[in-house]
């Protein structure tokens, strides 16, 4: 697990500028550093030991040292693959994952991609050609970025690497403000700063004499769902699926623990781990009971006889931490849940170096309680012709205190439109009001249509389901992962964020995943089989916090306000429009998804563009480097 950085030589950069653009993300890898200075290309590595620690230093080589290898990741059938090159010829001198990519890329060039299961995000430079090829895993586990403004090309793990070249201009890309605050993050490879892209998952780029061209080597899909499977035949194949991937992820030469909350996801994963060796697990909670999930965690390790770490925050903790969270986020991300993963990762890293999670598991088998709201609606448009919904829809709008209102108005509108994550936060209208510069709004649901499209011919759960797989899964719940946890220098594993796992759960019908009151209804049948009944059907929680009610107290009420009548506030909101939002919270109507995404908005931008704000945060960059 590592960072990397690296950019085409210009003849005025100084030699230390690679070494500054590791250091900005020396928390991805604390263990060792090494760089590439070639004749086009300079190349930098950070190291987190996990598998073969005396070996596997990066840059690697390829045996005639033409091409030049940096990777961040795990290889989990990296062995297999290993040996298929061996009877091809290939000579190993190590046993790190690592060497199996670059003689891979030798002997398959961007076909490697096929035969790889994990977590990645790798970059391979042939001296020869003066080529760059950079890759990212099949669902976004690892990040990869690259800035290209058709003079400078650069690469990283993380966007704050670019800081510290001399060409880099960094730019806020003001144009996506709006999408930002329909979804709390962009759903595509654009991002905040202009002419930086994402590597979007499953995908390749390869960049060469000037030009930067994208790759999709995969793409999950439902063409292949089986309606004859059964909840209980489906339940068999999960266990030994959920059985088989655990068993992979827990592959290091460093203790492995694991998260753990009162959920079945966590649970189930630690449960797997636990059959193999003694696992420690790590479970996060508040002071106030309300919010905290200790007791349930801490009784159902005791159960299966493994060794639990509770660690507490408090709403200090909470806040004081924001402005650090932006600056390893890149981006802002308005999950209130993100700072607490950052403490379970600070406090799982004083114990081990990696740990697994339970992330995926909502997203493949169909855990969101807003799933099951596909049921009625379904029902609704069968029966209820389109115009009749139509002229109900628009009816209801004029009755704002008609109880039906809000089915009979989203029951006459496509999915694309209704869904909740499409303007999850703010929606066309709440933008309108917001904005200092409204007409910089654009449709949000314009672009993700193109992944109703792709589903058209599915069922609502199913769109629903491919909707999030695409979207919420790589740009919110595997990125807050990878960023709160490498910001500990811990690497975090997903066994159910996995090329096998979704390959069958594509195969799964609605039955199997959602009943009319009941959410994973395989898995949870699944999990019936190996945990307590009060783990397997527990109601899908989150992870709950106070952030609602601090808010609404002094002093995080204060520094909310002071940040809503900011200079940066002023720069791109309507301070009034902002404060009338919290005012309705304080007053009982539930903003706060609005407040924490504007509010995490300014303290990011107060700390990546300092030059433009007076706030407290300017000198964080520094800070943490």
């Amino acid at each position: 697990m590592c960072g990397f950085v690296g950019y085409l030589n210009q003849k005025d950069v100084p030699a230390t500028t690679v070494n500054a653009m590791a250091d900005r993300i020396k928390h991805r890898g604390p263990d060792d550093e090494a760089y590439y200075r070639g004749d086009t290309a300079t190349i930098g590595f950070r190291r987190l030991s996990i598998i073969d620690l005396a070996h596997g230093k990066q840059p690697m080589y390829n045996q005639d040292r033409s091409k030049v290898l940096t990777f961040n990741g795990e290889i989990y059938n990296y062995q297999t693959i290993r040996a298929d090159l061996q009877a091809l010829g290939y000579v190993f001198q190590t046993d790190v994952d690592s060497e199996v990519l670059i003689h891979g890329y030798d002997a398959w060039g961007p076909k490697l991609l096929d035969h790889l299961r994990g977590m990645y995000a790798f970059v391979i430079y042939d001296q020869a050609t003066q080529e760059v090829f950079g890759a990212r895993d099949h669902f976004g586990i690892k990040p990869l970025y690259y800035y290209d403004d058709e003079e400078t090309f650069l690469w990283a793990s993380e966007i704050k690497a670019f800081l510290e070249h001399p060409h880099f201009k960094k730019e806020f890309n003001e144009a996506l403000l709006p999408i930002h605050l329909s979804f709390e993050f962009i759903p595509a490879r654009d991002t905040l700063f202009k002419h930086v892209y994402k590597v979007l998952p499953g995908q390749y780029f390869v960049h060469k004499n000037g030009q930067t061209t994208t790759h999709t080597y995969y793409h999950f899909n439902y063409d292949h769902i089986d309606d004859t499977q059964t909840v209980a035949g489906d339940a068999e194949k999960i266990r030994h699926l959920v059985d088989e991937t655990v068993k992979t992820h827990m592959i290091a030469d460093v203790e492995v623990g694991s998260f753990l909350s009162s959920g079945i996801d966590s649970s189930y994963v630690l449960n797997e781990a636990a059959k193999l060796k003694p696992i420690q697990s790590f479970s996060l909670g508040f002071h106030d009971s309300k919010y905290s999930e200790l007791n349930w965690s801490s009784e159902f390790a005791q159960e299966i006889h493994q060794k639990n770490t509770p660690i507490t925050m408090t709403g200090d903790d909470y806040f004081d931490i924001l402005p650090t969270i932006m600056y390893y986020m890149d981006e802002p991300l308005s999950n209130p849940s993100a700072m607490q993963l950052f403490y379970l990762s600070r406090g799982t890293r004083q114990h081990v170096k990696v740990a697994l999670s339970g992330e995926g598991a909502d997203e493949f088998f169909g855990g969101y309680n807003t799933y099951l709201e596909a049921i009625p609606f379904e029902r609704y448009q069968k029966w209820v012709p389109r115009p009749i919904r139509h002229g109900l829809g628009a009816l209801a709008e004029k009755l704002p205190r008609f109880h039906g209102r809000r089915f009979l108005v989203r029951g006459a509108q496509p999915l694309s439109e209704r869904y909740y994550r499409v303007n999850y936060v703010f929606d066309h209208h709440d933008r309108d009001q917001i904005l200092k510069h409204p007409e910089l709004n654009q449709d949000a649901g314009a672009y993700t249509q193109h992944l109703f499209n792709d589903v058209a011919g599915h069922d609502e759960m199913t769109q629903m389901q491919y909707f999030d797989i695409n979207t919420w899964l790589p740009y919110d719940i595997l990125h807050k992962a990878d960023r709160m946890s490498m910001a500990n220098s811990l690497e975090l594993r997903t066994p159910l964020v996995d090329k096998e796992v979704a390959k069958f759960a594509a195969t799964m019908p609605v039955h199997t995943r959602i009943h009319a009151d009941e959410t994973k209804v395989a898995l949870r049948t699944a999990a019936l089989s190996e945990l307590p009944a009060r783990v397997a059907k527990k109601e899908k929680l989150g992870f709950p916090s106070p952030i609602a009610s601090w808010i609404t107290e002094d002093p995080y009420k204060s520094r909310i306000i002071a940040a809503f009548t900011s200079d940066v506030a002023q720069k791109f909101f309507k301070p009034a429009a902002l404060l009338h939002i919290l005012d309705e919270h304080l007053n009982g109507k539930s903003s706060m998804q609005k407040i924490f995404t504007i509010y995490t908005f300014i303290l990011w931008y107060q700390v990546y563009f300092p030059e433009d704000t007076t706030a407290h945060t300017v000198d964080l960059v520094h800070r943490t480097k």
